[in-house]
């Protein structure tokens, strides 16, 4: 099983990874704490103080066209954003 799935990259996480050190990170909906803080340690070779989760739940949409009602749903997905230790960084902008 995979738990990282990708980074969060939004002007909000930005500024968290700047100030606080805190990185985010879509990981698998099965996912706990302990799992997620072991995953960011062997992938980035960090040290993680504190994980943080969110599950988001699904939206759902309707709008009205020439055809018809439409109705449409957004997927639900779990967050976690990590602190890591003073000192330790994660470079995610290395791939792009």
């Amino acid at each position: 099983m995979n738990i990282l799935i990708k980074p969060i990259i939004t002007e909000k996480a930005t500024a968290g990874s700047e100030l606080l050190n805190r990185y985010g990170f879509e990981v698998h909906p099965g996912a706990n704490k302990i799992q997620i803080k072991q995953a960011v340690e062997s992938a980035y070779g960090v040290t993680v103080n504190k994980v943080l989760t969110m599950n988001t739940r699904i939206a759902r949409k309707s709008k009205y066209t020439k055809s018809g009602m439409q109705v449409g749903k957004t997927s639900a997905i779990k967050k976690a954003f990590v602190q890591l230790k003073d000192g330790d960084t994660i470079d995610l902008y290395s791939n792009l």
